[in-house]
């Protein structure tokens, strides 16, 4: 992030889980929330429809989204950036990954 965040912009950090639609991602966002009797830290999870403009986004890529105005019903987030590249195997290592098994 090497610009100046905006004050007053949520964003988050989280994983493509689904890229089947057009300009539309779902990221999976997770957070580490205390429980208020056992004072444990349970993980939180939660999804978020957000644009791509460019139809870049993979399932398995870690993205940064902003909120932004609302764009159709469901997308309220737009991706800001590709932080990490999901790690792709060719289908010439998979084959040889069956036949070995």
């Amino acid at each position: 992030m090497a610009e100046k965040a905006k004050k007053g912009i949520k964003r988050f950090v989280g994983i493509v889980v689904s890229d089947k639609m057009d300009k539309t991602v779902v990221v999976a966002v997770e957070r580490l929330k205390m429980h208020p009797i056992y004072k444990k830290y349970i993980k939180r999870r939660k999804k978020f429809m957000a644009h791509d403009e460019e139809n870049a986004c993979r399932v398995g890529d870690k993205v940064l989204i902003e909120e932004t105005r609302p764009l159709s019903r469901h997308k309220r987030w737009r991706v800001k950036s590709i932080i990490e590249r999901a790690k792709v195997l060719d289908k010439g290592t998979e084959e040889k990954a069956q036949e070995e098994a």
